[in-house]
């Protein structure tokens, strides 16, 4: 196995642009995916985001470069911030070979696109809709291509690319070299592989060494009006450099940027209702450090590479085991550490325990912090803003004031008068213990009574699923789903227990048509 990059048998110059960068040593995809990439295999690597792919294809791109009038390669990507960020790197890479790589991608402006490519690139990285719309202007000529990359395939498949991944593969020459990175290989993925590859190389990296390695992962139980509190105490105790925070809903994420910004945090918000300049804005801001806090939907995430974010914290527990790979890969980047908290509420247990078994990992339970450690991270926090203003002289001016005030009343009087300004009001908010444990039945919930169970092949996931598609109720309003051979009993909140049975009686699920009763109502019979 491969220790060192020079053992992969690249050029100086490159190996140089590595090291200026900041590599030392190759991450496991890296290992495993450069080797046969240089050999000219077609490669299929399955890994997460934040593992180091954009090195894993950009060093045999670079290193194999042939500079003709058009480009040598292609890179296709789901997002325009995911465009972006890997022709940075690509150039970072090419630097010291004089290769030269573009991004182009919807929102830019045409005009300035077609001026880029006259000048003449090696490497494009684009989104598909603006490679095709650049196709059919004939600005963009794919003839000379010798590589072409599809990076995180499973999120342009989710996002409906992948007719136009196959249009693309189409106008590019029957002689080239394929490489595809996902995190995911989902059917349609897979055939398109079959379909354009020749006998593909593939090699994966575990969800279990990704999600474990270097990254702290643990859960807080907390009910739902509770949690801004909670989230709020974990701020101020742990004080993160970069923290990114993942909601459901955009509703969610603007409540929650918002009370955050209203207690003095320094936090932004990006989701898909903003405008794409608002959220490169916030990207910016959050990775200069003028924001210490994003608040971000899985959707508007997508793509985003930032490499100091030292805690991810889950508000809502991600809906699936693949969201949570992913998002908690955001943090531990590039070697280093990273914090993954997720805060679940009680009737969520079965939710974090099916994240656990798919992705092979242990979520630790913690304790949230107490009143005391807040108050003491608070106070800690003062002394060191104080500090710092002496260090750096900001106090000299109000010298004569503080000597005012100093004749008027008690040194301790006044420098309390002055901490209680400063810091306002330093109540810390009780949180209520929750008594309910796993399995439990929840306060507010009914038990209902479902006619299917294990041996027709159901999982809890496809009961939530059901549920939250046909009676319309959110995933994370449905409480404990405990599962038997031939039934199942499942917690839905009181108020809408008469939608559930009204809209899931004699549904189809795995074939099977399934009838639903309050449990009640047939423990009298």
């Amino acid at each position: 196995m491969y220790k060192k990059f020079y053992e992969f048998g690249i050029s100086d110059a490159v190996l140089k642009s590595l090291s200026d960068m900041g590599f030392e040593e190759p991450t496991p995809i890296q290992k495993i995916a450069i080797p046969p990439a240089l050999k000219g295999r077609d490669v299929i690597g399955q890994a997460q985001t934040g593992t180091g792919k954009t090195v894993a294809f950009g060093v045999p791109l670079i290193e194999k470069v042939e500079k003709g009038k058009f480009p040598y390669a292609i890179v296709l990507v789901p997002t325009r911030e995911l465009a972006v960020q890997v022709a940075s790197e690509l150039n970072k890479i090419g630097q010291s070979k004089g290769v030269t790589c573009v991004a182009i991608y919807g929102g830019q402006s045409m005009e300035g696109q077609i001026r880029s490519l006259k000048r003449g690139v090696d490497i494009i990285v684009g989104t598909p809709g603006r490679v095709i719309d650049h196709i059919q202007r004939k600005t963009l000529i794919l003839k000379e291509i010798k590589s072409i990359v599809f990076d995180e395939a499973d999120e342009m498949l989710a996002m409906g690319f992948i007719d136009d991944m196959e249009t693309i593969l189409k106008e590019i020459p029957k002689k080239r070299q394929v490489l595809l990175f996902s995190a995911t290989l989902p059917k349609p993925i897979r055939t398109l592989a079959l379909k354009f590859m020749d006998n593909p190389e593939s090699v994966q990296v575990s969800a279990s060494e990704l999600v474990v390695a270097k990254i702290k992962q643990v859960f807080y139980e907390v009910r739902e009006e509770d949690k801004i509190k909670a989230l709020t105490r974990l701020l101020d105790v742990e004080d993160p450099s970069l923290t990114l925070i993942f909601c459901h809903t955009k509703r969610e994420v603007d409540d929650v940027s918002s009370k955050l910004q209203k207690m003095g945090y320094h936090a932004g918000a990006i989701h898909g209702d903003f405008t794409q300049d608002h959220r490169d804005e916030m990207i910016r801001k959050f990775k200069k450090g003028d924001i210490d806090i994003l608040v971000a939907t899985d959707v508007a995430a997508r793509g985003l590479d930032i490499s100091d974010v030292s805690h991810v914290i889950n508000f809502s527990i991600p809906q699936d085991p693949d969201s949570y790979v992913h998002r908690i890969g955001r943090t531990g980047r590039a070697g280093k550490s990273g914090i993954a908290i997720t805060f679940v509420t009680p009737r969520e247990y079965r939710q974090l325990r099916l994240i656990e078994l798919s992705a092979k990992t242990k979520i630790k339970k913690g304790a949230l912090p107490t009143t005391a450690e807040v108050k003491k991270a608070r106070e800690d926090g003062i002394v060191a803003d104080f500090t710092e203003a002496i260090t750096q002289g900001k106090h000299t001016d109000y010298l004569r004031l503080a000597e005012t005030l100093l004749a008027q009343h008690p040194a301790p009087v006044v420098a309390a008068a002055a901490l209680s300004l400063i810091a306002g009001d330093q109540a810390v908010s009780e949180i209520k213990e929750s008594s309910s444990s796993e399995g439990a039945s929840t306060k507010g919930f009914v038990k209902l009574f479902m006619t299917i169970g294990r041996k027709d092949k159901i999982q809890v996931v496809d009961i939530v699923k059901s549920i939250s598609a046909e009676a319309g109720i959110p995933a994370r309003r449905i409480g404990n789903i405990a599962l038997y051979d031939t039934f199942s009993f499942v917690e839905v909140p009181a108020d809408l227990a008469d939608r559930v049975v009204s809209a899931i009686n004699d549904v189809v699920l795995k074939g099977r048509k399934v009838r639903i009763q309050h449990a009640k109502k047939m423990q009298r019979r």
